[in-house]
């Protein structure tokens, strides 16, 4: 590079990034992080291949607006700390995002180079900037608009809360998130395994929000330790918001679901994670390991349990009614199980399972084939009368989906729901309740991290305009 402005054409000319990652021999036998993550030398030669777009459709395809082209220039003139500083204007977390946000579908896809060349990996950028930023203890506590006097109570510290309490602490409120569970982080903490996020990542982002001054009070399960008519009433809240995502597990029912080594991945994922299951034998793991594990599902969440299960020592099936190329799971994600020696049963659906003195032993499975297209546009999966096959299994984990969970909305007899019990808002996330926000996935179903981030980037701006007295964002007046 040695200063040279190159041309257009000599950006595009420049190969795509991509991390190396650990051996998958290796890798499905332990824990650590998968991919290595750039060399400074590999981020700024594919910065080098933005090419700078006027109409920069790389940040309207970011959930939350993320200043992409300038953080990208930055990283192109060695200039790493002042690369994530830009990111963090936008997004609070952005060590998180760049390991498992879907850019692919996202900011890169709407990359000018995506068809031709590639997108610039504008996800591996942001891990690198964000990791040289806090290995090298260059994060820097942005300045704080003088204080409104106002008090906001954050219920969930997933990615949704923390993002409206970094944005709202900032604009100078006073803000506390309740999160129900020991460690703040939400699904990030209890739902991505350790080598896809890292926990230390997870705890680093919550320490800087703790920096900027946001208060975190752990092991309360607003609905039942306390009621939002309380934080209002006796402790003095002016505004609510509600990111309590969607933990409620979903099942089958379909006969021998209620035997021993039966799972939802909800709580298979929470025990490996905030348990310490994925230290096991350094931890004596909660998950009693199994020898041969089906995973039902195809989602992120299915992968996430498969790779767990392989890494505790089973034999791992994934059972998946679609064909490969309906896999909602992130394709990366989906190679790197391949890789990890996990088999996929595709095009087949469990119609029961069956045990001994209570123990899962087994699973009946039909097989499918593909029909017409549904309502989701994908071709709809159809029994192929007859067509029943067995797998020996000592544990089952459903990762099928989850549900809003209704601990807390059941309490509030003036929110509005929608038929399947999540919460339903304006275009600002503002609910039914006075000066009660909500969003991410209490509000849309199971969703992803910079989505959740997006909604509550919109409802910080509503919830700071209705504390301070100004017009609603959107509104004619503003």
């Amino acid at each position: 590079m040695g200063g040279k402005t190159l041309t257009a054409k000599e950006r595009m000319a420049i190969p795509r990034a991509k991390m190396p990652e650990q051996n998958p021999a290796a890798r499905a036998a332990n824990f650590e992080e998968v991919p290595f993550g750039l060399t400074a030398e590999q981020a700024m030669l594919e910065a080098q291949r933005c090419i700078s777009c006027r109409n920069m459709p790389c940040v309207a395809g970011c959930p939350v607006g993320v200043h992409i082209p300038e953080f990208i220039a930055l990283v192109a003139e060695g200039k790493f700390a002042e690369a994530a500083r830009e990111i963090k204007e936008t997004n609070v977390l952005p060590a998180v995002c760049g390991r498992v946000c879907p850019q692919e579908i996202q900011c890169e896809e709407a990359c000018t180079l995506w068809k031709r060349f590639g997108g610039v990996s504008i996800g591996a950028l942001e891990r690198f900037v964000a990791d040289y930023e806090r290995n090298n203890n260059l994060v820097k506590i942005p300045k704080k608009d003088s204080s409104t006097g106002k008090k906001v109570a954050v219920i969930g510290s997933g990615p949704s809360g923390l993002t409206v309490a970094g944005d709202l602490v900032l604009k100078g409120h006073e803000v506390t998130v309740y999160e129900a569970l020991h460690e703040a982080g939400g699904v990030l903490i209890y739902g991505i395994p350790e080598f896809r996020l890292p926990k230390e990542i997870v705890k680093a982002e919550v320490g800087y929000m703790e920096s900027l001054g946001v208060k975190f009070v752990m092991n309360v399960v607003v609905g039942l330790t306390m009621t939002i008519d309380e934080l209002f009433d006796e402790l003095g809240y002016d505004a609510v918001y509600i990111g309590v995502g969607a933990g409620l597990p979903r099942f089958m029912r379909i006969d021998g679901e209620d035997m021993n080594g039966v799972f939802s991945a909800n709580e298979y994922l929470t025990r490996s994670n905030l348990m310490k299951g994925y230290l096991f034998p350094e931890y004596d793991s909660p998950l009693p390991p199994g020898r041969r594990v089906c995973v039902v599902g195809g989602g992120n969440v299915a992968m996430d349990s498969a790779r767990t299960a392989k890494r505790l020592g089973a034999d791992v099936t994934i059972v998946y009614r679609r064909a490969r190329e309906q896999l909602p799971a992130r394709s990366a994600e989906v190679h790197h199980a391949e890789e990890e020696g996990i088999e996929f049963k595709l095009l087949s659906n469990p119609v029961r399972l069956f045990g001994e003195n209570g123990r899962v032993t087994g699973m009946e499975c039909i097989r499918m084939e593909l029909g017409e297209p549904d309502d989701s546009g994908r071709r709809r999966p159809i029994p192929i009368e007859g067509a029943f096959f067995k797998i020996e299994c000592d544990q089952v984990i459903m990762a099928i989906g989850s549900g809003a969970n209704p601990v807390l909305t059941k309490t509030m007899k003036d929110l509005e729901l929608n038929r399947w019990g999540y919460i339903e808002v304006d275009e600002n996330n503002r609910t039914s309740m006075p000066m009660v926000w909500a969003g991410g996935d209490i509000v849309t179903g199971a969703a992803t991290v910079i989505l959740a981030m997006g909604a509550g980037r919109i409802a910080a701006n509503s919830m700071h305009a209705e504390l301070m007295g100004l017009p609603q964002p959107g509104t004619e007046e503003s």
